[in-house]
């Protein structure tokens, strides 16, 4: 096959599929090159642990993805190469140490019920909450869903003024620059209700106490309520496969296991790639790279002085390790069987306890008592399990990509190789004493440490599976810099995409669909 294409892309991660898929369908000639010997990075499936066990290896929720613009255009081209979802009607619970839980589901009784049994008044807010979200939620989906560009933002400042009025719009300013805490503390009165909430900024790099994260809680809930969760049928390559498929039937390329070495240049404009193995790719109209800012260097080199210290100087979130289980059944929760209803059940029991171990990682610690998220997708897809058995997708929240210490002084390795089985053991110990009798039901487990989350998808920094932190001085205009938000960057020809870009990072192929529609002009 011909080595020149009208775009060339760099990682065949869902945003970089998402935008060749869009370019195909313009008539643009696509090529995609993918190191890694399975296309998806982040959102993969694999028998990770026995043989019929399927397993997500990073990313389970495609909620954003279900429900993104990119998915309202070519849904229905992808359903027909086999994308195929499961809608979850419980979504999220916390169980708690004392015995107790809390849970969202889209039966709004069932969340209420569960909200009275900890406090009645918080159960009504949360009743006013979820009738108000059909009002509020144009103006923060408009935000996020924004070109992040002077223009764009003050026609979406405009709309707002006229549609709130100053004194809304100050509120809503003064929303949406609150950390978690601020925002969760003022609204509801019952702790563990704030940490069912409050969990959901850790997926997003927002610990409690961190300004602009307020927005993550407060969506995740609403969304939760209103929409529920989607899950990948078979696991979350559902789309991954269908993005390749679709992007092949146009006419497009997918090549995996073919590291690109470095960006090809004509003074200061990319015109293709290099790969490892020596081949030259030629792009006549866009190289576009899927990487994150750092890897975006190594393989351009100097470009100019402001956008290679920016690039240099991009501030990655703590790791995460995860924990693939195959399992004989379901925990028994002791709060309760009603928790084998969700599909994640967050173990972080405090406001206080998630910003100690937030802290604790970004010093570099081992926590001494991590957050988990505990994935039961066999509960609404019994296809990933053999039947009558299950699989648990647990995600350890937050772990230091390079180890300085242990924050509980019981483990003296210092790297991943010797730290991960004791880390792993004390998260596996916090899952008993929520659920005890779980480790006897394990049949096997595959323990993915930071460290191996980079060497398989060389984005996630340091294990961080958002590619950056999302904090406000990289956010918005700023993510990766200013002046680069729609992935520009100083050589012409040359546009970076997925989650380092505006709007970050999640499943939704925002910052690809965004990027193409841009190309393409449409």
């Amino acid at each position: 096959m011909a080595d020149t294409f009208d775009a060339v892309l760099i990682g065949a991660g869902h945003n970089t599929l998402a935008a060749a898929l869009h370019l195909a369908a313009k008539g643009w000639r696509v090529g995609v090159f993918e190191q890694a010997a399975t296309a998806g990075g982040a959102v993969k499936t694999g028998d990770y642990t026995l043989p019929g066990f399927r397993h997500d290896w990073a990313a389970m929720n495609l909620s954003l993805f279900a429900g993104s613009p990119f998915f309202k255009a070519y849904g229905a081209e992808l359903g027909r190469h086999g994308c195929e979802f499961v809608s979850v009607d419980r979504p999220f619970a916390s169980s708690f140490s004392d015995g107790s839980w809390a849970g969202v589901s889209t039966v709004r009784g069932e969340t209420l019920a569960a909200f009275s049994a900890l406090d009645e008044a918080d159960a009504r807010t949360w009743q006013e909450l979820t009738g108000r979200f059909g009002q509020e939620a144009p103006h923060l989906f408009g935000l996020l869903g924004s070109k992040m560009r002077i223009r764009a933002l003050a026609y979406f400042g405009f709309k707002t003024l006229r549609a709130k009025g100053l004194g809304g719009t100050l509120d809503f300013t003064r929303f949406l620059l609150s950390s978690p805490r601020a925002w969760l503390e003022e609204t509801f009165r019952h702790p563990h209700i704030r940490a069912l909430l409050g969990a959901w900024g850790m997926h997003l790099d927002f610990a409690p106490d961190v300004a602009g994260g307020a927005m993550f809680p407060y969506l995740e809930g609403m969304a939760g309520q209103a929409f529920g969760m989607a899950i990948g049928k078979g696991g979350a390559d559902t789309i991954v496969k269908a993005l390749t498929a679709a992007i092949t039937a146009r006419g497009g390329r997918v090549e995996t296991g073919t590291p690109v070495a470095r960006i090809l240049r004509d003074g200061s404009r990319a015109t293709g790639i290099e790969l490892a193995d020596g081949r030259r790719i030629t792009a006549t109209k866009a190289v576009i790279a899927g990487t994150s800012p750092k890897g975006l260097r190594k393989l351009t080199g100097d470009t100019t002085p402001a956008f290679d210290r920016a690039m240099d100087g991009y501030r990655h979130a703590p790791g995460t390790m995860m924990i693939h289980l195959a399992m004989d059944g379901l925990p028994d929760w002791r709060a309760g069987d009603q928790l084998k209803r969700f599909a994640y059940v967050h173990l972080a029991p405090s406001l206080d306890q998630m910003a100690r171990t937030y802290c604790q990682a970004q010093a570099g610690l081992l926590p001494d008592e991590p957050i988990l998220v505990v994935g039961q997708p066999t509960v609404f897809d019994p296809t990933r399990a053999p039947e009558g058995k299950h699989v648990l997708w647990v995600q350890v929240r937050m772990a230091p990509g390079t180890i300085a210490g242990d924050a509980k002084g019981e483990i003296a390795a210092g790297d991943w190789t010797e730290a991960a089985e004791p880390f792993a053991e004390r998260a596996l110990a916090i899952l008993e004493a929520h659920a005890p009798g779980t480790s006897a039901m394990i049949l096997a487990r595959r323990i993915v440490t930071p460290v191996e989350l980079e060497a398989d998808n060389p984005n996630l920094v340091g294990g961080d599976q958002v590619c950056g932190s999302h904090h406000l001085s990289q956010h918005f205009l700023f993510r990766p810099a200013r002046g680069h938000a729609d992935g520009a960057t100083p050589l012409a020809n040359l546009h970076l995409t997925g989650a380092a870009v505006w709007p970050g990072a999640g499943t939704g192929a925002g910052p690809g669909f965004l990027l193409a529609r841009k190309l393409a002009g449409n």
